[in-house]
């Protein structure tokens, strides 16, 4: 099963993928993405997440696991057995064990093989890029250009169609990878 979430940037299953993009780009990707409410998505988050409330979660499989510390992410990894595996990097998770890096690094690469894994991040950090070295892929994608001009663009947040239907939504073809 093949997953295309940008124009060029397409998910093949059993991969582990770094992505590293704006918010609200991945929010986009997530949201428009009918591909990803039909199968078992786990998203993982840290101690905060940038993204997990732009997120629609209409689809009944979508899973929402914590993780406070480093030992908490190798735990959800683990136990991981969704078709989709989604971990927003938390880079204050590795404050104090960074012995944890290369435990979840393996990890991550081990549930690739059954599952595709997205590694997400909004900027490059020390521990992201170390958390990456073994991924199949990495996907820098820039950021939009009603963004960049500072227009009042804004994902759209809530399943109500009447209030969709007056955002203003722009296509995943605008964006690319860089």
């Amino acid at each position: 099963m093949f997953v295309e979430l940008q124009k060029g940037m397409g998910l093949q299953p059993g991969t582990f993928n770094a992505v590293i993009a704006h918010e609200t780009v991945v929010i986009s990707m997530i949201n428009s993405n009918a591909d990803l409410q039909r199968y078992l998505f786990l998203f993982i988050g840290g101690n905060y997440s940038r993204i997990l409330s732009g997120v629609h979660r209409t689809a009944t499989n979508f899973d929402v696991q914590r993780a406070f510390t480093a030992h908490q992410l190798f735990t959800c990894l683990t136990t991981a057995s969704h078709t989709f595996v989604f971990v927003e990097h938390d880079a204050t998770l590795y404050d104090g064990a960074w012995d944890m890096i290369t435990p979840i690094s393996s990890a991550l690469l081990e549930i690739s093989r059954e599952s595709t894994v997205i590694l997400y991040s909004p900027t490059l950090d020390r521990a992201f890029r170390a958390l990456i070295r073994d991924a199949n892929r990495v996907y820098f994608l820039s950021v939009p250009e009603e963004l960049k001009r500072g227009n009042s663009y804004r994902p759209v947040h809530c399943c109500c169609s009447s209030v969709c239907q007056n955002e203003k939504q722009k296509t995943l073809e605008r964006w690319s990878v860089v």
